[in-house]
Protein backbone atom coordinates (compact mmCIF):
# COMPACT_ATOMS: atom_id res chain seq x y z
CA UNK A 1 0.00 0.00 0.00
CA UNK A 2 1.37 3.43 -1.19
CA UNK A 3 2.28 6.48 1.07
CA UNK A 4 0.16 9.54 0.94
CA UNK A 5 2.49 12.47 -0.01
CA UNK A 6 2.82 14.99 2.49
CA UNK A 7 0.91 18.12 1.22
CA UNK A 8 0.62 20.20 3.83
CA UNK A 9 2.46 23.07 5.28
CA UNK A 10 6.16 22.22 6.73
CA UNK A 11 6.23 22.12 10.40
CA UNK A 12 7.28 25.28 12.32
CA UNK A 13 10.53 24.30 13.36
CA UNK A 14 11.23 23.84 9.80
CA UNK A 15 10.71 26.98 8.06
CA UNK A 16 12.79 29.80 6.87
CA UNK A 17 12.02 33.40 8.79
CA UNK A 18 14.21 36.06 6.56
CA UNK A 19 12.88 39.11 8.22
CA UNK A 20 13.58 37.47 11.64
CA UNK A 21 17.30 35.88 10.57
CA UNK A 22 18.09 39.04 9.18
CA UNK A 23 17.04 41.19 11.85
CA UNK A 24 19.28 38.49 13.91
CA UNK A 25 21.71 39.60 11.88
CA UNK A 26 21.56 42.73 11.99
CA UNK A 27 21.90 42.75 15.80
CA UNK A 28 24.44 40.84 15.55
CA UNK A 29 26.87 42.95 13.62
CA UNK A 30 25.18 45.91 15.13
CA UNK A 31 26.70 44.65 19.01
CA UNK A 32 30.23 44.09 17.34
CA UNK A 33 30.49 47.48 16.04
CA UNK A 34 29.40 48.49 19.80
CA UNK A 35 32.30 46.21 21.43
CA UNK A 36 34.64 47.53 18.82
CA UNK A 37 34.24 50.78 18.28
CA UNK A 38 37.79 51.52 16.90
CA UNK A 39 36.56 50.33 13.23
CA UNK A 40 34.02 53.15 13.22
CA UNK A 41 36.65 55.71 14.50
CA UNK A 42 38.80 54.48 12.17
CA UNK A 43 36.67 55.70 9.50
CA UNK A 44 35.25 58.60 10.92
CA UNK A 45 39.31 59.81 11.14
CA UNK A 46 40.03 59.72 7.89
CA UNK A 47 37.70 62.02 6.20
CA UNK A 48 38.20 64.49 9.05
CA UNK A 49 41.60 64.65 8.37
CA UNK A 50 41.07 65.02 4.91
CA UNK A 51 38.31 67.80 5.60
CA UNK A 52 40.71 69.47 8.20
CA UNK A 53 43.60 69.44 5.25
CA UNK A 54 41.78 70.79 2.42
CA UNK A 55 39.66 73.30 4.44
CA UNK A 56 42.63 75.06 6.54
CA UNK A 57 45.89 74.15 4.69
CA UNK A 58 44.57 74.30 1.02
CA UNK A 59 41.63 75.88 1.39
CA UNK A 60 42.54 79.38 0.80
CA UNK A 61 44.38 78.84 -2.15
CA UNK A 62 42.28 76.75 -3.90
CA UNK A 63 39.30 79.00 -2.61
CA UNK A 64 40.76 81.88 -4.48
CA UNK A 65 40.85 80.06 -7.54
CA UNK A 66 37.13 78.97 -7.55
CA UNK A 67 35.98 82.31 -7.15
CA UNK A 68 32.20 82.79 -8.00
CA UNK A 69 31.89 79.55 -9.50
CA UNK A 70 31.99 77.60 -5.84
CA UNK A 71 28.25 76.76 -5.40
CA UNK A 72 26.76 79.20 -2.80
CA UNK A 73 29.52 81.27 -3.32
CA UNK A 74 27.93 84.85 -3.82
CA UNK A 75 25.68 85.56 -0.53
CA UNK A 76 26.76 82.27 1.37
CA UNK A 77 30.35 83.22 1.89
CA UNK A 78 30.89 85.71 5.20
CA UNK A 79 31.70 89.21 4.08
CA UNK A 80 30.20 88.42 0.40
CA UNK A 81 33.72 87.20 -0.84
CA UNK A 82 33.11 85.14 -4.14
CA UNK A 83 35.95 82.79 -2.89
CA UNK A 84 38.21 82.40 0.04
CA UNK A 85 38.93 79.05 2.49
CA UNK A 86 34.99 79.83 3.50
CA UNK A 87 34.04 79.01 0.16
CA UNK A 88 36.26 76.47 -0.59
CA UNK A 89 34.57 74.84 2.78
CA UNK A 90 31.06 74.91 0.72
CA UNK A 91 32.25 73.58 -2.31
CA UNK A 92 34.37 70.29 -0.54
CA UNK A 93 32.37 69.06 2.32
CA UNK A 94 29.93 67.32 -0.35
CA UNK A 95 32.88 65.43 -1.75
CA UNK A 96 34.24 64.83 2.42
CA UNK A 97 30.88 63.20 2.99
CA UNK A 98 30.76 60.82 0.09
CA UNK A 99 34.43 60.30 1.32
CA UNK A 100 32.83 59.00 4.41
CA UNK A 101 30.30 56.58 2.73
CA UNK A 102 33.41 54.75 0.67
CA UNK A 103 35.40 54.63 3.61
CA UNK A 104 32.66 52.77 5.92
CA UNK A 105 31.80 50.18 2.79
CA UNK A 106 35.78 49.48 2.61
CA UNK A 107 35.12 48.84 6.16
CA UNK A 108 32.12 46.27 5.34
CA UNK A 109 34.96 44.44 3.29
CA UNK A 110 37.21 43.95 5.50
CA UNK A 111 34.13 42.48 8.24
CA UNK A 112 32.96 40.24 5.70
CA UNK A 113 36.47 38.84 4.65
CA UNK A 114 37.44 38.63 8.86
CA UNK A 115 33.92 36.46 9.04
CA UNK A 116 35.31 34.24 6.41
CA UNK A 117 38.54 33.36 7.03
CA UNK A 118 37.55 33.05 10.72
CA UNK A 119 35.02 30.58 9.61
CA UNK A 120 31.31 31.86 10.95
CA UNK A 121 30.56 32.31 7.54
CA UNK A 122 31.01 28.44 7.01
CA UNK A 123 29.43 27.48 10.32
CA UNK A 124 25.87 29.79 8.81
CA UNK A 125 26.09 28.01 6.02
CA UNK A 126 25.45 24.48 7.93
CA UNK A 127 22.54 26.17 10.18
CA UNK A 128 18.76 26.39 9.49
CA UNK A 129 18.35 29.90 8.74
CA UNK A 130 17.74 32.09 5.61
CA UNK A 131 20.82 32.07 3.88
CA UNK A 132 20.16 35.77 2.49
CA UNK A 133 19.83 36.95 5.94
CA UNK A 134 23.55 36.39 6.91
CA UNK A 135 24.38 39.27 3.98
CA UNK A 136 21.55 41.61 4.55
CA UNK A 137 22.70 41.48 8.21
CA UNK A 138 25.98 43.22 6.79
CA UNK A 139 24.55 45.43 4.73
CA UNK A 140 21.96 47.10 7.06
CA UNK A 141 24.52 47.03 10.12
CA UNK A 142 27.58 49.26 7.16
CA UNK A 143 24.40 51.40 6.39
CA UNK A 144 23.81 52.12 9.89
CA UNK A 145 27.35 52.58 10.70
CA UNK A 146 27.87 54.83 7.31
CA UNK A 147 25.28 56.89 8.59
CA UNK A 148 26.14 57.64 11.85
CA UNK A 149 30.02 58.32 10.31
CA UNK A 150 28.31 60.68 7.89
CA UNK A 151 26.47 62.37 10.81
CA UNK A 152 29.74 62.93 12.25
CA UNK A 153 31.44 64.46 9.39
CA UNK A 154 28.73 66.51 8.35
CA UNK A 155 28.97 68.22 12.24
CA UNK A 156 32.63 68.76 11.89
CA UNK A 157 32.15 69.99 8.42
CA UNK A 158 29.44 72.70 9.75
CA UNK A 159 32.26 73.50 12.30
CA UNK A 160 35.19 74.11 9.90
CA UNK A 161 32.61 76.53 7.74
CA UNK A 162 30.52 74.57 6.10
CA UNK A 163 26.85 76.23 5.54
CA UNK A 164 24.61 74.55 3.81
CA UNK A 165 21.73 76.52 2.39
CA UNK A 166 19.36 73.53 1.56
CA UNK A 167 15.87 73.90 3.60
CA UNK A 168 13.91 70.57 5.24
CA UNK A 169 13.41 69.37 1.82
CA UNK A 170 16.71 69.26 0.77
CA UNK A 171 18.17 67.73 3.67
CA UNK A 172 15.40 64.70 3.19
CA UNK A 173 16.26 64.16 -0.04
CA UNK A 174 20.12 64.63 0.67
CA UNK A 175 19.40 61.84 3.27
CA UNK A 176 17.81 59.69 1.03
CA UNK A 177 20.49 60.09 -2.07
CA UNK A 178 23.10 59.16 0.21
CA UNK A 179 21.34 56.35 1.35
CA UNK A 180 20.88 55.00 -1.99
CA UNK A 181 24.37 55.76 -2.57
CA UNK A 182 25.71 53.80 0.26
CA UNK A 183 23.24 50.77 -0.45
CA UNK A 184 24.77 50.48 -3.74
CA UNK A 185 28.17 50.77 -2.79
CA UNK A 186 27.87 48.00 0.40
CA UNK A 187 26.51 45.51 -1.95
CA UNK A 188 30.03 46.16 -3.75
CA UNK A 189 31.77 45.63 -0.68
CA UNK A 190 30.31 42.59 0.08
CA UNK A 191 31.15 41.35 -2.88
CA UNK A 192 34.55 42.56 -2.67
CA UNK A 193 35.01 41.40 0.45
CA UNK A 194 33.91 37.65 -0.18
CA UNK A 195 36.22 38.03 -3.27
CA UNK A 196 39.06 38.77 -1.08
CA UNK A 197 40.77 35.66 0.20
CA UNK A 198 42.02 37.70 3.41
CA UNK A 199 41.30 40.73 5.43
CA UNK A 200 44.13 42.15 4.19
CA UNK A 201 43.13 41.96 0.62
CA UNK A 202 39.64 43.11 1.48
CA UNK A 203 41.15 46.39 3.16
CA UNK A 204 43.11 46.81 -0.37
CA UNK A 205 40.43 45.89 -3.20
CA UNK A 206 37.78 48.90 -1.95
CA UNK A 207 40.72 51.98 -2.24
CA UNK A 208 39.94 53.08 -5.89
CA UNK A 209 36.49 53.56 -4.35
CA UNK A 210 38.69 56.12 -2.30
CA UNK A 211 40.69 57.61 -4.25
CA UNK A 212 38.30 58.24 -7.40
CA UNK A 213 36.18 61.40 -5.49
CA UNK A 214 39.95 63.34 -6.42
CA UNK A 215 39.65 62.22 -9.72
CA UNK A 216 36.54 63.93 -10.11
CA UNK A 217 34.87 67.31 -8.94
CA UNK A 218 34.98 66.75 -5.44
CA UNK A 219 38.26 68.85 -4.84
CA UNK A 220 38.43 70.54 -8.16
CA UNK A 221 36.17 71.59 -10.89
CA UNK A 222 36.54 69.70 -13.72
CA UNK A 223 37.69 72.76 -16.26
CA UNK A 224 40.54 72.82 -14.77
CA UNK A 225 42.24 69.11 -15.27
CA UNK A 226 43.67 68.63 -18.86
CA UNK A 227 41.85 66.98 -20.98
CA UNK A 228 41.71 63.10 -20.86
CA UNK A 229 41.59 63.66 -17.12
CA UNK A 230 38.92 66.02 -17.95
CA UNK A 231 36.78 63.33 -20.00
CA UNK A 232 37.57 60.34 -17.01
CA UNK A 233 36.23 62.58 -14.59
CA UNK A 234 33.33 63.88 -15.98
CA UNK A 235 32.11 60.44 -17.08
CA UNK A 236 33.12 58.60 -13.93
CA UNK A 237 30.20 57.58 -11.65
CA UNK A 238 31.28 59.83 -8.27
CA UNK A 239 31.28 63.47 -10.48
CA UNK A 240 27.28 63.36 -11.08
CA UNK A 241 27.27 61.65 -7.40
CA UNK A 242 29.14 64.58 -6.09
CA UNK A 243 27.44 67.16 -8.10
CA UNK A 244 24.24 66.26 -7.39
CA UNK A 245 24.82 65.48 -3.19
CA UNK A 246 26.39 69.30 -3.62
CA UNK A 247 23.30 70.64 -5.57
CA UNK A 248 20.67 69.37 -2.59
CA UNK A 249 23.07 70.36 0.28
CA UNK A 250 23.40 74.20 -1.70
CA UNK A 251 20.03 74.38 -2.39
CA UNK A 252 20.94 74.68 -6.09
CA UNK A 253 19.38 72.75 -9.16
CA UNK A 254 21.44 68.87 -10.11
CA UNK A 255 19.65 68.96 -13.66
CA UNK A 256 20.28 65.89 -15.13
CA UNK A 257 23.24 64.66 -12.84
CA UNK A 258 20.25 63.68 -10.41
CA UNK A 259 19.11 61.22 -12.82
CA UNK A 260 22.82 59.87 -14.36
CA UNK A 261 24.07 59.40 -10.33
CA UNK A 262 20.55 57.00 -9.30
CA UNK A 263 21.26 55.35 -12.72
CA UNK A 264 25.09 54.32 -11.68
CA UNK A 265 23.41 53.65 -7.99
CA UNK A 266 21.15 51.34 -9.13
CA UNK A 267 23.48 49.60 -11.76
CA UNK A 268 26.34 49.43 -9.05
CA UNK A 269 23.60 47.98 -6.22
CA UNK A 270 22.33 45.37 -8.79
CA UNK A 271 25.47 44.46 -10.05
CA UNK A 272 27.10 43.94 -6.40
CA UNK A 273 24.15 42.14 -4.95
CA UNK A 274 23.82 39.40 -8.11
CA UNK A 275 27.52 39.28 -7.58
CA UNK A 276 27.30 38.76 -3.78
CA UNK A 277 25.25 36.27 -3.89
CA UNK A 278 26.64 33.93 -6.54
CA UNK A 279 29.88 33.94 -4.44
CA UNK A 280 28.13 33.39 -1.35
CA UNK A 281 26.36 30.25 -3.00
CA UNK A 282 28.96 29.11 -5.10
CA UNK A 283 29.61 26.63 -1.58
CA UNK A 284 27.38 24.23 -0.98
CA UNK A 285 25.33 23.89 2.46
CA UNK A 286 27.08 21.32 4.64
Amino acid sequence: MSTPALTGPAPAALRLHPLRDSATMLRRNLRRMLRYPSMTVTLVAMPVVFLLLFVYVFGGTLGAGLGGAVPGGGGAVPGGAAGGRAAYANYVAPAIILMTVTAAVQGTAITIAMDLTEGIIARFRTMHIARVSVLTGHVLGSMIQAMFSVLVVTGVAVLVGFRPAAGPVGWLAAAGFLAAVTFALVWLAVALGQVSGSVETASNLPMPLVLLPFLGSGFVPTDSMPAGLRWFAEYQPFTPIIETLRGLLMDEPVGNDGWIALTWCAAIALGGYLWSRRLFNREPAR
